[in-house]
């Protein structure tokens, strides 16, 4: 990949992956989806299947699954500790970011993504299988959640009153209050619409091109730093709805772009904009 962006080698091209798919000794090959049916539907070959809901989330507590179960999830797709470990998804990637960003919280070192995500591959038409690959097990250990780039709501409010950077990545009329949720998530509606105080509004889709990847370092630069005026030296906080878009954003902010100091509010709009006590903007 290119090396204009601060740390390039956290993307790999798809043709990377066809020529390294077959290293599953040293290379574990993720796919994660909204739509968790289409790995079903044909994926690279080798890979595995993360699901965002039933393997990275508490059934009954609304956080993660915690570390011991981190390093099962591991342990049983045949990822070590020293595993490369390759995401790749729908949407421009967008859930890939997010499963990156959980492993991130965990601790695991080699993680990267592939530029252009599903959508790239196959407009490639490069081979895809059906088969889901079984590995050995392998010995993992998972480290505590590394709170460094995951933001809570407390925290959040003392962010904004110092007067913070924040990045609202949801669509405009999310941002503006007009709608209170997606369209195609009304289960994730909140009671108010609007966003959090001080927050820039840059929708994590503008940082993709067409074909899925992610623009260059001098079309982010003009979208994050001269467009909204943020600052790279800063601390900075993105959120969404339920943090899987900003996972998108922290992604690029973080090793992209360099940014020094980047979280990821997961509780995002559906835990403010339903919280007693917080304030709004419209």
């Amino acid at each position: 990949m290119s090396n204009e962006y601060t740390h390039p080698e956290m993307l790999v091209s798809t043709a990377w992956v066809d020529e390294h798919r077959s290293d599953t000794k040293n290379i574990r090959i993720v796919e994660s989806d909204e739509d968790v049916l289409l790995y079903d539907t044909g994926h690279v070959p080798e890979s595995v299947k993360i699901d965002w809901i039933d393997d990275l989330n508490d059934p009954i507590v609304r956080d993660y699954i915690s570390h011991e179960r981190f390093a099962a999830l591991c342990a049983k797709n045949g990822i070590g500790n020293d595993t490369t470990v390759v995401f790749y998804g729908d949407k421009s990637n967008w859930w890939a970011c997010y499963a990156l960003w959980v492993f991130k919280l965990f601790g695991h070192e080699n993680c990267r993504i592939m530029d252009g995500g599903r959508k790239k591959w196959m407009d490639e038409n490069r081979a895809v299988s059906t088969e889901k690959p079984t590995y050995a097990q392998r010995d993992y250990v998972a480290q505590p959640q590394d709170r460094s780039i995951r933001a809570f709501r407390d925290e959040v409010r003392h962010h904004i009153e110092r007067k913070g950077q924040l990045v609202d990545v949801r669509s405009p009329e999310e941002f503006s209050g007009e709608k209170t949720h997606m369209p195609d998530y009304p289960q994730e509606g909140v009671l108010r619409g609007g966003h959090i105080p001080g927050a820039s509004n840059v929708p994590w889709s503008r940082a993709v091109d067409e074909d899925g990847t992610f623009k260059n370092r001098a079309g982010l630069e003009a979208l994050y730093l001269q467009e909204q005026g943020l600052k790279s030296d800063e601390p900075m906080v993105a959120y969404c709805r339920i943090g899987e878009r900003s996972s998108h954003t922290w992604f690029v902010l973080k090793y992209l772009l360099g940014f020094k100091n980047v979280q990821n509010y997961d509780g995002s709009w559906t835990e403010w904009g339903n919280s007693v006590g917080l304030p709004i903007e419209k």
